[in-house]
């Protein structure tokens, strides 16, 4: 199937400039032209065009107000800008709003025709490399589950952090609530995609070893080396992402370089003395208090600040529960598969028993437990008796803990008031989030408190 041609659009008060430039290009391209800035935009509104020639002097709307909307409305079309004399403070004010390039009048239909099939080739090109960033998510990504309005503002900033190929990255959060996919997100949505993708775990590597790991060694660095030297991650990673997990464990020397190589994008392997450069996008990510490691002086306050230019923090799953049930289902036939099991999905009563667990582990745990209720199960439903005794009765046991009436008897001596209060106020909290699906408006209204009151006694709760 032939591809359509290009649709560009003219935009130019004179009618002999528009009739000469369709007569011009439409040998090759769609072409619809327009008087005025207004009756484009409202075109540009119905059918987006893949570029368009506007005029700057325009009466009504200027063509620099045209400009301007048009990338607003959609980033990705080109503009090319018409000006019947070389005004070079116009044409940077043109440029600085978005525009692609200009072309003086009187025109040269021969040069136009060079410029205007420049510029769809930029087009083209951007939809192979979006075809075949598309093609390396498919393969790399598996997707972040999730439809609570929590994991959906942390997705949207994902989204806009990706357009930059080296803004560092701080993902904060607790175990199991999938920082690394996260960062595995921003990389491979970035345009640096195509470059690798090196993950390392700063809690895993002896401290005295992970400044050699990081940044790599020269020969004899140090007593066991390899005698040719060892590149690091840094630089491993060049023209792609290092991913540092659990950064609050890096030691207090290899903060210092690493606070170097962001700042100035150099770095000096162990026991070298040549300045080595690279260009890797660093993402870190903790479940660590920074700040309170900054007071306690283990963590320094500069590095700090470059690595959070961009700080992301994942919710836990106790605080989108809308996503419990999403998550187990799209682990439920991903296990099903592995396993060659037939189920298909969970039954109601199931589902009532995974919306009641507190999840302390977060997804880890509960992909953990799917896993095990899949394996050990028959199908066609996954049900309570597969998810097992433990899970069954986790959500009641802290209650039954405490008596008949869930609260902690003066008969026995004095008790902590505050945290007794605390803990009724954290399981009103809970249920109200359970049955309002995560939604924290309607939760409020089952708590008859405003939605600004519920969210800030929330995050007192710590939820």
């Amino acid at each position: 199937m032939t591809p359509m041609p290009f649709l560009i659009y003219v935009v130019d008060d004179e009618k002999v400039a528009r009739e000469g430039i369709t007569l011009a290009l439409r040998k090759h391209y769609r072409i619809e032209s327009f008087p005025t800035a207004e009756d484009a935009i409202q075109a540009v509104l119905n059918a987006p065009p893949d570029l368009v020639l506007l005029d700057i002097g325009l009466p009504g709307m200027s063509g620099i107000e045209a400009l301007q909307k048009i990338k607003e409305m959609y980033p990705e079309i080109i503009v090319i800008m018409i000006t019947a004399y070389e005004d070079v403070e116009t044409v940077v004010s043109a440029m600085k709003y978005g525009a692609h390039d200009y072309v003086v009048k009187p025109l040269q239909m021969s040069a136009l025709l060079v410029t205007v099939r420049n510029a769809l080739e930029t087009i083209k090109l951007r939809k192979e490399i979006q075809l075949l960033q598309e093609k390396v998510l498919k393969e790399n990504l598996p997707g972040f589950i999730g439809e609570s309005d929590a994991i959906q503002d942390v997705m949207e900033v994902v989204f806009k952090v990706a357009r930059s190929s080296d803004t560092s990255v701080l993902i904060v959060g607790e175990t199991g609530t999938g920082k690394e996919l996260i960062a595995k997100a921003i990389h491979y949505r970035s345009p640096n995609f195509e470059g690798p993708m090196i993950s390392v775990n700063c809690a895993a590597i002896p401290k005295d070893l992970i400044e050699s790991e990081l940044f790599g060694y020269e020969k004899g660095a140090f007593s066991g080396a390899d005698k040719a030297g060892k590149a690091g991650l840094v630089e491993k990673a060049s023209e792609g992402t290092l991913f540092l997990d659990e950064v609050g464990d890096l030691s207090k020397e290899a903060q210092a370089k690493l606070l170097r190589f962001l700042e100035e994008g150099e770095y000096y392997r162990v026991g070298g003395t040549k300045k080595r450069m690279a260009q890797t996008r660093i993402v870190a990510a903790t479940n660590k208090n920074l700040p309170d490691m900054i007071q306690e002086g283990q963590f320094r306050q500069d590095l700090f600040h470059r690595l959070a230019v961009i700080k992301i923090e994942i919710p836990s799953l106790n605080r989108r529960r809308a996503d419990i049930i999403p998550i187990a289902k799209h682990y439920l036939l991903e296990f099903a598969d592995k396993f060659d099991k037939t189920f298909t999905g969970i039954s109601p009563e199931a589902e009532a028993v995974l919306k009641t667990i507190e999840w302390t582990g977060n997804v880890r745990e509960l992909k953990n437990l799917v896993e095990k209720a899949v394996l050990l199960g028959d199908g066609p439903e996954l049900l309570p008796s597969d998810l097992g005794s433990d899970a069954i009765c986790r959500d009641g046991a802290a209650a039954s803990a405490q008596g008949a009436s869930g609260l902690p008897s003066l008969a026995s001596g004095a008790v902590d008031f505050p945290a007794v209060m605390e803990a009724i106020e954290k399981q009103y909290f809970q249920q109200a989030l359970r049955l309002a699906d995560d939604n924290e408006s309607q939760a409020a209204k089952l708590l008859g408190l405003s939605r600004d009151t519920f969210r800030y006694r929330r995050k007192k709760l710590k939820m």
